[in-house]
């Protein structure tokens, strides 16, 4: 789903303008990001937590030269824990659906 998807099944919901869903959900995100970009954590209740996590500095290895150590340096990540209820209709999901075979 995109965000013009979501504009657009919101417009249809509500009776709402599109242009005025888009702003809103173009309002809503930018909150969001600049509440992470500041190192806030954002929780919406029943959807989910996007948190700031540092990742510290380790060591990895190059597939294509195992001997050759490649210093990773430490960053800061994005990460986000679903919430309950999505975690739950994920979890139907896997349930539901079989595994295609090959």
């Amino acid at each position: 789903m995109t965000k013009r998807d979501l504009v657009v099944r919101i417009s249809e919901e509500t009776g709402l303008v599109q242009q005025q869903v888009l702003e809103v959900v173009q309002r809503t995100l930018d909150h969001i990001s600049d509440a992470v970009a500041a190192g806030t954590t954002v929780e919406l209740r029943n959807f989910g937590v996007f948190e700031v996590k540092v990742r510290k500095a380790r060591v990895g290895r190059n597939p294509n030269q195992p001997k050759t150590d490649v210093p990773i340096p430490r960053r800061t990540v994005v990460k986000f824990k679903p919430g309950k209820e999505m975690r739950d209709a994920v979890m139907k999901l896997s349930a539901v659906t079989p595994t295609p075979a090959r």
